[in-house]
């Protein structure tokens, strides 16, 4: 019998629950809020494995497998799950310097026997309790009210005679180098430049203490002090110059402007000279820690949200999407769904494998969003996988040949949710949802009206509530996401008479 070890003398493991999590999970399965985590090293403890979670939404449950080197992480929602394996799948975890391995469990929820699992569980404890302390924290002010743990993920950076710019993009090179960087956010204390940094795991924060307590960043000057936060978590809002949230690339910047990618700031790093600042700006042509000086520069130029003509954000703007059903399908519903989080430009459906489809989104941004948002959920009852296509455009059919309708061209499409630059749709976007924001609403559309409309989509509505203070809102619910999304597709800019058109889009609220 497997020994699950949790603070249990050897000898009394306890059958039922090690038989039942024998730790086999196949490989890609459907996703689950439960997580199939592989390859840990011995000594890794639960709080560790709870701090890969925590980035992505409330850790439920935990079950380490200690004999097996695995352990299974619940998290409160399968879209937080569905986030954690989408940024892990491209940023391999490291526990203590060893890459492990992240996968949905074929179990959809944890059953442990909490006598055995209390150690899990106080540790679980302790951290929502510090988690749900430091929810209010935003991008300027820092309250370091919270439980220290032996060792936090998180890092204060303080930085002493910065006779020159320290950017977050620097921070994010040097700190990078030592484990993957999750969330940053600086902020002036005292007259003092400082920073916030949370990594995925307390090893890292503790190695890049040790490596970078004391250094300076460019010759003889801008000197880091580095300590443990007692914060375990950061709650990022915006993703700007000041604070970033690398877990989630769909965060609204706070001033109506798209942020600048940070790739963008990489491919500018070989052309300084675009940037206007003379490379002697900063002293040492390498400096002690081993920043280019380009690098430097388009990451203090990106700060300084320097223009680049005719540069839409980095990235690739085309997806595969691909297991459609073929027979429902259509570029008009894919661009329903997928313009929830970016402006689609163009939709085609492959002529030789109708169950595939590129979409061209607007900007990079938009694409990694829609990706990162619709990869694995349902969409006329197929799981759906949403890939980065190695297309740079999506080609039109040439004049006068018939394609059956299966490619359009959306780009003067009126239905584009993100043209107008500060539009409230950047601050609304959220995974798909069963409650869904609907608005417009003319004023001679009653509950009922609307039950009746959606109901019609072939779903359950679970409930439905109108906004007090403006009924051309509501919210309303169905019994399954995959229900939502059919409602959406279907109904968004549904025309409800007198000139109203319909708007769908998910939400964080539950009714």
């Amino acid at each position: 019998i497997l020994e699950i070890v949790m603070g249990i003398p050897s000898g009394k493991s306890n059958g039922n629950d090690s038989k039942k999590f024998k730790g086999e999970d196949k490989m890609d399965g459907a996703p689950s809020r439960v997580l199939h985590i592989r390859k840990l090293p011995g000594e890794v403890t639960e709080t560790e494995v709870i701090a890969l979670g925590l980035p992505f939404g409330k850790v439920t449950n935990i079950l380490m497998l200690k004999g097996k080197n695995q352990a299974f992480l619940e998290l409160a929602t399968e879209e937080a799950a569905i986030t954690m394996v989408n940024y892990y799948s491209a940023v391999t975890p490291h526990l203590r310097n060893q890459p492990i391995y992240i996968q949905y469990s074929n179990h959809k929820e944890l059953k442990t026997d909490n006598t055995l699992n209390q150690r899990a569980q106080a540790v679980l404890q302790a951290v929502t309790a510090v988690q749900t302390a430091n929810t209010p924290l935003s991008g300027t002010t820092v309250s370091e009210s919270a439980v220290t743990p032996a060792q936090s993920p998180v890092l204060r950076i303080i930085i002493d005679n910065m006779y020159y710019p320290v950017t977050l993009d620097v921070l994010h090179q040097i700190f990078s180098k030592f484990g993957a960087v999750l969330k940053i956010i600086t902020f002036t204390k005292n007259n003092q430049f400082q920073a916030l940094l949370q990594y995925g795991d307390p090893v890292n924060a503790q190695q890049a203490k040790l490596a970078l307590d004391g250094q300076n960043i460019y010759n003889a000057c801008c000197t880091l002090r580095i300590d443990f936060s007692k914060l375990v978590n950061l709650n990022v809002k915006y993703n700007n110059d000041k604070s970033r949230d690398y877990t989630r690339p769909d965060l609204p910047s706070g001033d109506g402007q798209p942020a600048l990618d940070p790739a963008i700031a990489a491919a500018f790093a070989k052309e300084t000279s675009l940037l206007g600042l003379p490379v002697a700006a900063v002293p040492g042509a390498l400096s002690p820690l081993a920043i280019p000086n380009a690098a430097a520069a388009a990451a203090a130029a990106a700060a300084g949200r320097v223009g680049m003509p005719g540069v839409s954000a980095g990235g690739n703007t085309v997806l595969l999407v691909s297991n459609l059903n073929e027979e429902m399908v259509t570029p008009q519903s894919l661009f329903t769904l997928f313009g929830v989080y970016g402006d689609v430009q163009r939709v085609k459906i492959l002529y030789n494998k109708k169950d595939s489809a590129l979409i061209q989104m607007a900007d990079g941004n938009q694409s990694q969003l829609a990706m990162n948002h619709l990869n694995g959920q349902k969409m006329y009852g197929k799981i759906i996988r949403v890939t980065l296509s190695k297309h740079q455009t999506v080609q039109l059919p040439r004049e006068g040949l018939d394609d059956q309708g299966l490619t359009k061209d959306f780009g003067n499409s009126p239905l584009h949710r993100f043209k107008k630059p500060g539009s409230k749709n950047f601050q609304n976007i959220f995974p798909p949802s069963a409650t869904l924001h609907l608005s417009n609403i003319p004023p001679s559309v009653a509950e009922e009206d609307l039950r009746t409309l959606f109901a019609n989509t072939g779903g359950t509505v679970k409930a439905f509530k109108f906004f007090q203070r403006d009924h051309k809102m509501a919210l309303l619910q169905m019994a399954t996401v995959e229900e939502a999304i059919q409602a959406l597709i279907d109904l968004h800019n549904y025309n409800l008479g007198e000139n109203h058109h319909l708007r769908v889009s998910f939400s964080k609220s539950t009714i």
